[in-house]
């Protein structure tokens, strides 16, 4: 096809077997968007597209990747909220019927529903790196390592020690939005596969997001590069369960401390805030 379709904080180039997403830098494009640049995603990696009606005069052109094809999405599991998924393209209204031309372009060269059995649209390259709430995370291609915060991090995290992981001893990876209230990074060491995992807090293969730390464009990212090495190397696993733990006291007493300042800040609401801190204090 070889045309462009712009449209609010993106723009999609049709070609003969891809379509390439470039993604704008403005203030009000969002931050993942901006980590992004830009992505080329084969025909292969996507099942379908749909133009449905958007908010205030707008459309939304949307293609739908294949399970397992995109490295992020994966990562990503379904918490994206819906102005961060960069298979959105968001349009005035007046575009429908360009924006439906393309999809009826498209809808044939998609022939392709099941799940991928390899990934098919590149994931962010390494280095990667960002700051969570109780260390650093780091990513070179071919390792990740954790460095502890003496701030933020748990008693069990200092005894463990600053951590290394070799993408060739790992399973999978675990990414929680840092837009929960309790966020995370875990990395699932191949020989744990099946073991139910600690708490965040407690584990020594994951680090903990927190308010300002490990936010969407840089943990996600990072998350989908580490998942991407590991996948190429193997089969990986499915996320274990979490289990209910009994945590140090101490711990429990520091997390309930953060609580009442997000509160004070007004970050929480009062029913937040009592609801998390009663299933603090039921870990007791």
């Amino acid at each position: 096809m070889g045309d462009v379709l712009a449209g609010f904080h993106a723009a999609w180039e049709f070609e003969s077997d891809s379509v390439l997403i470039r993604y704008e830098r403005g203030i009000r494009t969002p931050r993942l968007f901006q980590a992004l640049g830009e992505r080329r995603v084969p025909l292969s990696a996507l099942s379908g597209v749909t133009l449905t009606p958007g908010r205030r005069g707008t459309v939304v052109l949307r293609a739908e990747p294949r399970p397992g094809a995109d490295p992020l999405m994966d990562a990503a599991a379904g918490q994206l909220k819906e102005g961060c998924d960069p298979y959105r393209l968001v349009l005035p209204a007046e575009r429908e019927t360009l924006a439906e031309y393309y999809a009826d372009e498209l809808r044939p060269l998609l022939t392709e529903s099941a799940p991928a059995d390899h990934h098919l649209v590149s994931a962010p390259e390494p280095p990667r790196h960002f700051k969570a709430y109780d260390g650093k995370a780091s990513f070179d291609g071919t390792s990740v390592r954790f460095r502890w915060s003496w701030t933020g991090a748990s008693s069990a995290k200092w005894k463990a020690g600053d951590q290394t992981f070799l993408v060739a001893d790992l399973s999978g990876i675990e990414w929680r939005s840092p837009e929960a209230f309790e966020g995370h990074l875990r990395l699932l060491p191949r020989d744990q596969v099946g073991e139910l995992p600690a708490q965040p807090d407690q584990d020594p293969a994951t680090v903990v997001f927190g308010l300002g730390y490990g936010p969407v464009h840089e943990s996600l990212p990072f998350a989908a590069a580490v998942l991407a090495a590991v996948r190429a190397r193997g089969p990986m696993a499915t996320v274990p369960a979490a289990a209910p733990a009994r945590r140090d006291p101490a711990d429990i007493a520091e997390r309930i401390r953060h609580l009442g300042e997000l509160h004070r800040a007004g970050l929480v609401t009062d029913e937040e805030f009592s609801l998390k801190k009663a299933e603090l204090l039921a870990e007791l």
